[in-house]
């Protein structure tokens, strides 16, 4: 039996957290050739969660550059996976999530008829400006997968309103939990200095801001409300490994810089950042991934955006909307702080798991290799 060639796409940190356990999973059907593609959307921040997974990219595309546009990101997928497709022909194209690689590299997988894999398929947010460009991003590649992987039963009816064929969808859970508990169960003590720099027993929140929408004012909000709390609690540290955009540090530089019990750091290698969310008191950020992956360990977030394609975050997870907000962000965290009986009420929400039990990626694997062959 021939083996079915099986291209793994990734192009941004969280696509490669998420895609990982997949590629490993599939790697151990004989029945799969797995590739790896990489389009270089990110470059450091992918390079280190591909070594920690012990991938070895089949192809590079690094197409990243200083300050690039979304028109540029997305061309320059759409061309380079497509001639990579070309000469690999691939059986399926797995793509993740919701970034500019996720549609590029689907849109030139259906030009070339190749069957197409959404991995966290039908989240919504309705609003296709929030999260921007991404909401888009997510919508227009389920109208063109073979598979959708949606991580949740809310997902899946998503799908199926906007008239996709059941038939097409499996119910996975999310594969970040299974990359999450893969890394737990490593052990791993923190390496960056700056984690261990931070005093011992130190209480510290984790800040992560980098969404397009929250650039400017919006950003400039929310270090507004961080330096609100450190004012208010003069024992509270904070851990902000920033984005590489220089957009989003210049905020911050110009904010936090003076304050001392503020680490600035560079974005913090995967298992590090799960040790920081694991010690973290709380968690401030914008991003998806870490509103699924807190739920999963019971650690509270302020989502600082407006809306959310992951309701079930906020519905019965860990997760607070306080969007953009310097009031509501303030008021929020204080209680956080200073209400034991908040966080303690969030790790009993948190008892009923919303995004999976750590088994997304088997689930993916069986679905292939039933379809395939």
């Amino acid at each position: 039996m021939e083996k079915k060639k099986i291209v793994c796409v990734m192009g941004t940190r969280p696509e490669a957290i998420k895609m990982a356990p997949v590629a490993i999973e599939l790697a151990k059907e004989e029945a799969f050739d797995v590739r790896v593609l990489a389009t270089g959307q990110h470059l450091e921040m992918l390079d280190q969660v591909i070594d920690f997974f012990k991938l070895t990219p089949d192809k590079n595309l690094r197409v990243m550059k200083d300050r690039q546009s979304l028109d540029y990101v997305t061309s320059s997928v759409i061309t380079g996976a497509g001639e990579y497709f070309d000469a690999v022909k691939p059986a399926a194209v797995l793509v993740h999530g919701d970034t500019t690689t996720t549609f590029a590299a689907a849109v030139a997988a259906f030009y070339r008829n190749i069957p197409i894999g959404h991995v966290e398929a039908g989240l919504r947010s309705f609003n296709m400006r929030l999260p921007f460009p991404e909401e888009m991003n997510r919508v227009l590649t389920d109208r063109i997968i073979t598979w959708g992987f949606a991580p949740t039963q809310l997902a899946a009816e998503n799908l199926i309103a906007e008239g996709i064929d059941k038939d097409r969808i499996t119910v996975t859970g999310n594969t970040v939990i299974d990359a999450l508990f893969y890394t737990i169960g490593k052990h791993i003590k923190p390496e960056s200095t700056e984690l261990n720099a931070l005093p011992k027993d130190a209480p510290f929140v984790l800040v992560t801001a980098h969404r397009r929408e929250s650039w400017g004012a919006p950003l400039e909000e929310i270090c507004k409300a961080l330096t609100d709390l450190l004012e208010a609690n003069p024992s509270l540290w904070m851990l902000i490994p920033m984005h590489k955009n220089p957009a989003v540090r210049e905020t911050i530089h110009k904010y936090l810089d003076s304050y001392h019990r503020v680490v600035l750091c560079e974005p913090l290698e995967y298992p590090d950042f799960v040790w920081a969310m694991n010690e973290s008191k709380f968690i401030l950020s914008d991003s998806g991934g870490v509103q699924e992956e807190a739920s999963s360990i019971k650690k509270p977030v302020l989502v600082l955006r407006e809306v959310t394609e992951r309701p079930e975050a906020v519905e019965h997870g860990s997760c607070i909307l306080v969007g953009v907000n310097r009031d509501k962000i303030y008021k929020e965290a204080m209680r956080l702080i200073n209400d034991k009986g908040a966080i303690q009420a969030i790790e009993k929400k948190c008892e009923s798991q919303p995004f999976g039990d750590g088994t997304a990626s088997l689930k993916i694997a069986t679905v292939l290799k039933e379809s395939l062959f």
